[in-house]
């Protein structure tokens, strides 16, 4: 493959992309809750749960949060196939990837350029996922596939392998910026080091002077301080270091020649220079970081009866090990497939910001009650032991906000009567491309593109002498965009600083209104209806050409109907 050519993983209806409202996220403060009191200087209370479509929900989110995420993680559905009875073999991969694909390149925008994400996938689909995340990524920000070990016992009714380990691909925004986190050390690790000298650098443990790599000067004779001679290293070795470097060290009391002095040396490497935490490594056991069955523990101990939901919730050491690595302590994390929580429950006791998505009614029932419990310092599983987590802090709830325009009785498209004043703002902004900063003192600066380019939007019908008094008050050296539901004047030429436009006219094609569901509940889709045959080009007789997304007609459902012993339907 030449360097021009590019590796691109193809699918049926790849091209289709949805065009997304950008939603006003309405906070509802009584869904919302914080700690009675500080535990901490630390306390966050900021946080975000978003109740509503994950895929509205970061492009609700998009605006304000590009490039200002440290890590994301997601859990999402990892297509095994039961969703998908009704469809053509090989359609399911197409609608998973379509529906993941979106959700990514939104989720890219958000990392921050040394950021990370980290996604949990089983067998099934990890292979597509891979060469998807190149194309969205790039390949050369991938990281690694850690290899978690999800169960502690084989399972021996498996009909081929027994399962054992699911995936998480980890990439990088921009894999020249992005520094791993070092991870803990094991007590195995430290008990390594002693001091059998006393040295007053404290505890260090041997290594070895010799290693096989050829070394042209690593080849002299040793007198230890006992008075052994050694001719030199083991056949096939070399010392690491040259001679004069040696002596350097043995006068630095870096070198251990044994207890009688005489024996083979080797060089102290001190705990106390060495790196504080250790490299991550790609093959995370259960033993280190929790398996399925303690996660379903974790999750029935603070919401009991949940095992049936969330047949796939993580550990709460696994989610630990992937914050520690990916983020540090008052960074923002985001998980836009809540489930039961278990992201946000441990960002919050590790002291970082977070904002997770979840559209299932469990939102109310579980995910809410578990985070409670979490701030209230009710939560004694998971890790907050290890964590020394005491309660604190908070979330703010939000949900997405309704379609923008909706249809009157006669079809037309009209601004939807729930939204007030602020809200119509707000959308527009994000319709429009400004950030929405409504001033105090000065009505018509509701929002900002640079610092002398305004918006202000309103549902009044404008007439000359209101526009001259607008105009006026923005000024020569300032521009302002205004939305209105209607203006009187036939020319808008004399306002030089004004711009107008109509809503909702300048806004009908700007996204899929009224779509409320991007779920990957790919059970709820609707069937597409089959496209008429064009009247000039009859089908010719014996043509098996069928439409992947149709209903299956009658005959076919017959047809691929199970069949029971004997032939019977």
């Amino acid at each position: 493959m030449s360097n021009k050519q590019k590796l691109e993983l193809t699918w049926i209806g790849k091209d289709v992309r949805p065009k997304l409202e950008p939603r006003v996220l309405v906070e509802d403060p009584a869904l919302s809750y914080h700690a009675k009191e500080r535990v901490t200087d630390h306390d966050i209370f900021d946080n975000r749960l978003i109740f509503g479509d994950n895929l509205l929900a970061l492009k609700a989110l998009e605006q304000e949060f590009t490039g200002k995420v440290k890590c994301i993680y997601i859990d999402p559905p990892y297509n095994t196939g039961s969703a998908f009875t009704h469809y053509d073999d090989g359609v399911e991969h197409s609608l998973w990837l379509s529906l993941m694909r979106d959700r990514l390149d939104l989720l890219r925008n958000m990392l921050t350029s040394d950021g990370s994400i980290w996604i949990s996938i089983d067998d099934n689909e990890q292979a597509y996922l891979r060469v998807m995340m190149d194309e969205v990524f790039g390949r050369p920000n991938f990281v690694a596939t850690v290899i978690w070990q999800k169960v502690f016992a084989p399972k021996n009714t498996a009909r081929h392998f027994s399962e054992d380990h699911d995936f998480i691909v980890v990439y990088a925004k921009d894999a020249e910026k992005w520094v791993p986190n070092p991870m803990e050390r094991t007590e195995k690790q430290d008990r390594a080091y002693k001091n059998p000298d006393n040295d007053p650098r404290g505890p260090w443990k041997p290594g070895d002077v010799a290693a096989r790599n050829y070394y042209s000067k690593g080849t002299y004779a040793i007198k230890c301080p006992g008075g052994r001679v050694i001719e030199g290293p083991r056949p096939g070795t070399y010392w690491r270091v040259a001679e004069d470097k040696f002596w350097e060290l043995h006068r630095d009391n870096r070198i251990w020649w044994g207890s009688d002095k005489n024996r083979l040396p080797m060089i102290k490497r001190f705990k106390s220079e060495v790196m504080a935490g250790r490299v991550p490594q790609t093959l995370w056991l259960y033993q280190d970081v929790g398996h399925t069955k303690e996660a379903k523990e974790e999750v029935n101990a603070v919401i009991p009866d949940v095992v049936e939901v969330f047949q796939t919730t993580k550990p709460e050491r696994l989610l630990k090990r992937v914050l520690e690595i990916g983020s540090s302590p008052g960074e923002l994390i985001l998980d836009s497939f809540a489930g039961s929580g278990t992201t946000a429950a441990v960002a919050q006791k590790m002291g970082r910001r977070w904002i997770t998505v979840e559209l299932g009614e469990h939102c109310h029932t579980h995910v809410i009650p578990r985070l409670k419990k979490v701030i209230d310092g009710a939560d004694p599983g998971g890790v907050t032991e290890a964590t020394g987590w005491k309660g604190g802090g908070g979330f703010r709830y939000f949900k997405l906000a309704p379609s923008l325009l909706e249809r009157d009785k006669y079809g037309q498209w009209v601004i939807n009567k729930q939204f007030n004043p602020a809200m119509l703002s707000e959308a527009v902004c994000k319709l429009e491309g400004f950030k929405y900063e409504p001033s105090d003192s000065v009505y018509w600066q509701q929002g900002r593109s640079t610092e002398r380019d305004f918006i202000y939007v309103t549902t009044q019908t404008l007439t000359a002498p209101m526009l001259d008094a607008l105009s006026e008050e923005v000024g020569k050296d300032r521009t302002l965009l205004v939305v209105c539901a209607a203006f009187t004047p036939r020319s808008l030429e004399r306002w030089q600083n004004l711009t107008i436009k109509k809503i909702p006219k300048t806004v009908l094609n700007k996204c899929e209104w009224g779509h409320d569901d991007y779920s990957l509940e790919i059970k709820n889709l609707p069937w597409k209806e089959p496209e008429p045959e064009p009247a000039a080009i009859p089908k010719k007789k014996g043509d098996k050409t069928t439409d992947l997304f149709a209903k299956p007609t009658k005959a076919q459902q017959r047809k691929r109907a199970p069949r029971k012993k004997g032939g019977a339907k």
